[in-house]
């Protein structure tokens, strides 16, 4: 990639686990970079559960373990670090077929010397279903990592109809960590038209976005300010997130949902 491939350009990226990371990629080719913070990622405020969850798996590894995230798995770690049980708990892990939602989670078991077993077919929560629909599931204890907070439904209701005893664990929480200020500027610049782009990388930050858009009676000018600019989304979660609300979305990597194929969809946009 040329390093004057985004000169003049003025991108947003609104992220807080690697801001600088993506922030280096686009202003090593030219571009000027607004950073807002929109989401914080924490350790969940329910320890009990994971601590309990983790003595399961460690005293009588899973069948099967379900990762959806790589930062979960990283959480859970984190946990049995603190524990005294990392070493007790890799060693579960190596025992259990794993199953990685996509090529996160994978390179997170990949940096504790492991290989996923299998990969879903499309890195969704559908994509899950569809890959073990081809697997017998029938009394088989079931680790599943939860993405965020929320529960999973779907998946949960294909496990059981499997016949799976299914165990989830939800290691980490999203915290909103910019002051609504600073959100409130970023619609400001967008509405303004001061961006040539903005980069979405999970869909919390597509949630923030909107929920202070809405607070502010600003969303639908947010829509047509984005509809307006160019929107890149990292992978298809995020993608089909912005079509929802009805924001076109520019560019998306092909395959590999990660900062550079994204910084090099921005270069091949402008090429």
């Amino acid at each position: 990639m040329s390093e004057e491939a985004l000169a003049g350009r003025f991108i947003a990226i609104p992220e807080t686990r690697q801001v600088d990371v993506l922030a280096g990629l686009l202003e090593r080719r030219g571009a000027q970079v607004l950073r807002c913070p929109l989401v914080g990622i924490h350790d969940t405020l329910n320890t009990e559960q994971v601590h309990c969850w983790l003595d399961t798996c460690i005293r009588d590894p899973f069948d099967d373990l379900i990762l959806l995230t790589g930062e979960g798995l990283r959480r859970l770690l984190g946990f049995a670090e603190r524990y005294g049980w990392r070493e007790p708990f890799v060693e579960a892990l190596a025992q259990m077929r794993t199953i990685v939602r996509g090529p996160k989670p994978a390179k997170a078991l990949r940096e504790l010397g492991l290989t996923p077993s299998v990969a879903a077919e499309q890195p969704t929560t559908q994509g899950i279903i569809a890959t073990l629909s081809a697997h017998d599931l029938y009394d088989r204890r079931v680790g599943v990592q939860l993405y965020g907070q929320a529960p999973n439904t779907a998946l949960q209701t294909f496990l059981d109809q499997a016949g799976a005893h299914d165990f989830f664990v939800a290691p980490y929480r999203y915290a909103d960590e910019a002051e609504d200020q600073q959100v409130v500027a970023l619609i400001e610049q967008l509405v303004a038209r001061q961006l040539d782009a903005i980069c979405f990388t999970s869909t919390p930050q597509i949630r923030r976005l909107f929920s202070v858009a809405r607070q502010h009676e600003q969303e639908e000018a947010l829509r047509e300010a984005l509809n307006a600019c160019v929107v890149a989304a990292v992978g298809p979660v995020v993608a089909d997130d912005l079509a929802a609300r009805q924001v076109r979305v520019a560019i998306m990597p092909e395959q590999s949902w990660f900062m550079k194929p994204l910084v090099q969809g921005l270069v091949d946009y402008w090429s």
